[in-house]
């Protein structure tokens, strides 16, 4: 198998916490995105959900979060809890 160089420009920041995870997991950055890339290839998908934000914001989610204050302002479909404290060991 061959190997080749793969050039990636991204925010210096974000390499630095990126070097950092990679090597507190016992990895180093390549072998991360080699990871991904297979990851990507096996599954033909990205190996994370990408949305747009108006899709966490879309209508239909504002229309349950609309239900839910309703509810919570008229004291509907709630849950009474009793609290229980633990003392440290």
């Amino acid at each position: 198998m061959a190997v080749t160089t793969f050039s990636v420009r991204m925010d210096s920041e974000i390499k630095h916490q990126l070097d950092d995870f990679c090597a507190n997991t016992g990895l180093n950055t390549t072998t991360a995105i080699n990871m991904f890339a297979r990851a990507v290839l096996r599954e033909r998908k990205l190996p994370f959900e990408v949305t747009d934000a108006d899709s966490f914001y879309g209508e239909i989610n504002m229309a349950h979060l609309r239900r839910i204050k309703a509810d919570v302002e008229a004291g509907r479909n709630m849950s009474v809890h009793e609290l229980i404290e633990v003392e440290d060991a």
